[in-house]
């Protein structure tokens, strides 16, 4: 069955799923004895294995960056507005390899899935995962996949974090690293909302300290605040009063707490989809993994000290009306790697959709990142 697919979408996509039995062993000294990674790829890996990209997704992402698993799909992956024949992100130039990472709850080993040693869903008991873990298990894909050499890493949010930290720990192995809408570290501000996060989550009664699943329940009540306030932080003032002011649903005052304001109707829709589609530990790991990034910890804070040893080209891009990953975080990392002497592009792109404009079709976000695609497929 063929769907009407516009002629820029990559159309159906089949997820793949490989399996590692070499143990990995994480920064928080535990091992996971094995695990799977689930991914997608879009496009042709050419004859001297030059064109790989890989996509590293942000705290709710999934390995589903593009195209349909389903004729019947109302929605394409998460990244589908740049990533497809003649898009930024060109499938008919480069062979595009998005994973699921690790904890994550779509796939690839994590809270959910049943531990071999005990046949119970590993829950709690998962370990946490930071950013370098991720990157080294996204390594090991890659040596499955006969990539030695990414062309470009990239990945806006928490994936620009993993960017960050694949050009740090494989400089080799990666030719340009594409860092969106992201910081080397969070603010205090920005772990605290994690915490009140977190918080919600693990309050909720049916939560079970992360035995939830044993007793067939779902802290929904938690996650659901948790991705509530979570999408506050990700979009701008501008934003949500541009798309709902203080429009009333019945265009009147009730004097009770139900849904009046067209806000409250649009974060509680956003948070029933959310909660029924993503697991609490992981949003609890990746939200630490967040908290834990800072890459220039190992190098007695110094941000420059960390990125010395870097080869990779970089493309930097911030958004003026981000509040959660300013620019002024962005501009930190340019800083740094001028420090090095390092190939550096940088934009500041103007928009009022908050950090999660770097998913959105904004023009002057669109023509500096494909003219900086162009730049690396042209050298292939």
């Amino acid at each position: 069955m063929t769907a009407p697919f516009a002629n820029d979408s990559v159309g159906l996509v089949q997820p793949r799923t490989t399996h590692f039995d070499e143990a990995l062993l994480l920064r928080s000294g535990e091992t996971l004895a094995s695990y799977d990674i689930v991914y997608e790829t879009y496009g042709q890996l050419n004859a001297s294995r030059s064109n790989a990209v890989l996509i590293c997704h942000a705290l709710s992402g999934n390995h589903h960056a593009a195209g349909y698993h389903r004729p019947t799909d109302k929605k394409p992956g998460w990244w589908d507005n740049l990533i497809g024949p003649g898009k930024v992100i060109d499938s008919e130039r480069f062979y595009i390899v998005s994973c699921n990472n690790l904890g994550g709850c779509h796939g690839s080993t994590g809270p959910a899935t049943v531990d071999a040693r005990t046949g119970r869903p590993y829950g709690p008991q998962f370990p946490i995962v930071t950013v370098a873990d991720w990157v080294q298990s996204q390594a090991r894909l890659a040596d499955v996949l006969g990539i030695d050499q990414w062309a470009a890493v990239i990945g806006g949010s928490l994936g620009g974090m993993q960017a960050m930290q694949w050009a740090i720990d494989f400089p080799a192995r990666i030719r340009n690293a594409i860092l969106i809408a992201a910081a080397p570290k969070l603010t205090a501000q920005n772990i605290a909302f994690n915490e009140v996060a977190r918080q919600a989550i693990r309050s909720d009664p049916d939560f079970h300290e992360g035995r939830y699943y044993e007793a067939q329940t779902e802290p929904w009540r938690g996650l659901r605040l948790a991705r509530m306030l979570g999408h506050i932080t990700y979009l701008s003032d501008d934003l949500m009063s541009e798309k709902f002011g203080r429009d009333l649903r019945e265009g009147r005052i009730n004097f009770d707490y139900g849904v009046e304001f067209q806000v409250e109707s649009y974060l509680r829709y956003q948070a029933d989809s959310f909660a029924g589609s993503f697991d609490a530990n992981t949003y609890l790991l990746m939200t630490k993994a967040l908290d834990y990034f800072d890459p220039a910890a190992d190098a007695g804070g110094d941000l420059s000290a960390a990125l010395r040893d870097v080869s990779a080209e970089f493309l930097v891009i911030s958004f003026t009306s981000d509040w959660r990953f300013a620019p002024y975080r962005s501009r930190e990392i340019v800083r740094a790697l001028h420090d090095n002497d390092l190939n550096v592009s940088y934009a500041e792109v103007e928009s009022h959709q908050g950090h999660d404009a770097f998913l959105l079709k904004i023009p002057q976000y669109l023509d500096v990142f494909q003219a900086y695609m162009g730049r690396i497929a042209s050298r292939l």
